[in-house]
């Protein structure tokens, strides 16, 4: 099969060769890829050793159904998610982490669902009942913040996007459903039941002032080495009993009801996956750049041709 490689001395230490078809273990289904997505934390694969296909998530079409009869059968459109493997013509995957799709649905859209989708509504699952309540959301531009802005609205939330330039994303976001946007947590002057944030560092310390007395932050993103001030923690003045829960994406509920419910949402227009940019895998190597050098917000597609 054809794959992106690891190569550290070709462009973005990637390369488009020949890999070995994978062998799906007897819980594993064999899937076509038909697009996939590229994430932050995918551009940790210069680590990993030379030859090793990267990719945390694909969409495409189950080729072989998995032997131990669980999973979709063949034919079945299907949203994938694994540590590695995504950026490739096959995928061996485990039915655990597969959910289903709307036949006919853009499969580059799909690609999106499996980390920003799963992580913003399970993040949001974290936070409690959101329904009349004040969510406030970081870094609500990228990838994962927007899907949590469009998910959090729909479950009744009270939204109040953070992002850097109001002035360029603020109106796209109060399209999506955000009733506020900041550019700075510390603005928010009453409040929030919950925070999703995305963007660690100072912009997490911040947030977690903002919470209410039994309010609860999920941190999504990786950390930046975050300083809180004294008496940060002390539960007086309405701060009773805040929480902060990290966060890991496939574990909690099973995965294929989410990925399931995420994918009819995309595919019937109810939330938009926010792709900024698409191109052929031909094209990753400027695609990664452009992600790592941040010149673009939100989600990158490849389309496997």
């Amino acid at each position: 099969m054809r794959a992106l490689l690891v190569d550290r001395s070709a462009p973005a230490g990637l390369r488009l060769g020949i890999a070995p078809d994978p062998e799906p273990a007897p819980d594993q289904a064999l899937v076509r890829v038909h697009a996939t997505s590229v994430n932050p934390g995918d551009l940790g694969y210069e680590a990993a050793p030379e030859g090793t296909v990267p990719g945390y998530e694909a969409a495409g079409v189950i080729e072989r159904a998995a032997a131990d009869g669980s999973g979709p059968p063949v034919g079945t459109p299907v949203v994938t998610l694994d540590a590695h493997g995504g950026w490739a013509e096959l995928r061996a995957v485990g039915t655990t982490l597969i959910g289903t799709a709307p036949r006919g649905a853009d499969p580059g859209a799909l690609s999106t669902v499996a980390v920003a989708g799963a992580s913003a509504l399970r993040a949001l699952r974290r936070v409690g009942p959101i329904l009349g309540r004040r969510v406030l959301i970081t870094g609500a531009a990228g990838g994962v913040g927007r899907y949590a802005v469009q998910l959090a609205r729909l479950g009744g939330a009270q939204v109040i996007a953070a992002v850097r330039d109001p002035a360029t994303h603020g109106s796209v976001l109060r399209s999506l459903g955000a009733d506020e946007v900041v550019d700075n947590p510390a603005t928010v002057t009453q409040p929030v039941h919950g925070v999703i944030d995305t963007a660690g560092g100072t912009t997490l310390v911040e947030a977690y002032d903002r919470l209410a007395a039994h309010g609860v932050l999920v941190s999504v993103g990786p950390g930046t080495g975050e300083t809180f001030p004294p008496m940060s923690f002390a539960g007086h003045a309405g701060r009773h009993e805040r929480t902060i829960v990290t966060f890991f994406n496939p574990e909690g509920a099973p995965m294929p009801a989410d990925l399931t419910w995420l994918a009819e949402k995309v595919a019937g227009g109810a939330v938009d996956p926010g792709i900024t940019a698409r191109t052929g895998w031909d094209n990753a190597a400027d695609a990664i750049r452009s992600l790592r050098e941040r010149l673009v917000r939100g989600k990158v597609v490849l389309d496997i041709t």
